[in-house]
């Protein structure tokens, strides 16, 4: 019978205890080893057999000497095939964005039944999904919604940076007008258009009406563009 080869890292023993006999329960799945922490996880890797080595951890995250995010940096790069699913007490969105950052492939709480446990590591070794407890996936779709919220108003911003008057002013910039016809088509003073100009300079942080130009261009703020 083919066995899934499991590494389990966790500074608590009856945690290793624990997630060693709930996944074992299912005789799918053979632990190769479990380490203590994140460098202990690190120096059982380098003393694996290629039968020995583990395809895919059970890390927890906040651990001494070394956390399992720390570890999973570390690993991923010596490691690339290996899976890491995270099975820790925190729900925190930091710490929830720093474990997908560093490369886990999904983020379990602790008291998860051990049905669930072993659904989640053939989800990821099989079809490469990302599972998470309802809990942290709930907290992972905000964190994406407060950022795709946040690039948003962000982009808002920098668009509203400029005044209305200053954005007609940089459209016919774009359409090649010199200071005159600017002056002309918007009915004031050379003079004033010059102002303008070197607000909207100092707003876009440029010093000419090429590299204005080229920026307005570059966010697509005006469907004319001049060839520069």
């Amino acid at each position: 019978m083919h066995f899934t080869k499991i590494a389990i890292v966790d500074d608590k023993q009856p945690n290793r205890v624990s997630l060693n006999e709930r996944i074992g329960a299912s005789h799918e799945y053979e632990v190769v080893f479990m380490a203590v922490n994140g460098e202990d996880f690190l120096e059982r890797m380098k003393s694996c057999t290629s039968e020995q080595m583990p395809q895919l951890v059970l890390m927890d995250i906040d651990m001494p000497i070394m956390d399992g995010i720390e570890a999973i940096k570390k690993a991923k790069p010596i490691y690339p095939d290996l899976k890491f699913l995270m099975v820790t007490v925190f729900d925190d969105d930091d710490k929830i964005f720093e474990a997908i950052k560093a490369g886990a492939s999904g983020y379990l709480l602790k008291d998860e039944p051990a049905s669930v446990i072993s659904h989640s590591i053939k989800e990821v070794l099989e079809f490469g999904g990302a599972p998470m407890s309802p809990r942290i996936a709930r907290k992972a779709l905000n964190l994406l919604m407060n950022a795709s919220i946040q690039q948003s108003n962000e982009k808002q911003d920098e668009e509203n940076v400029l005044s209305k008057r200053e954005m007609d002013i940089l459209k016919l910039m774009v359409d090649g007008c010199d200071y005159k016809v600017v002056a002309d088509k918007l009915f004031i003073s050379p003079h004033t258009v010059r102002k303008h100009i070197a607000n909207i300079y100092e707003k876009l942080q440029v010093c000419s009406k090429v590299d204005a130009v080229k920026i307005a261009i570059k966010k697509g703020w005006f469907n004319t563009f001049l060839s520069i």
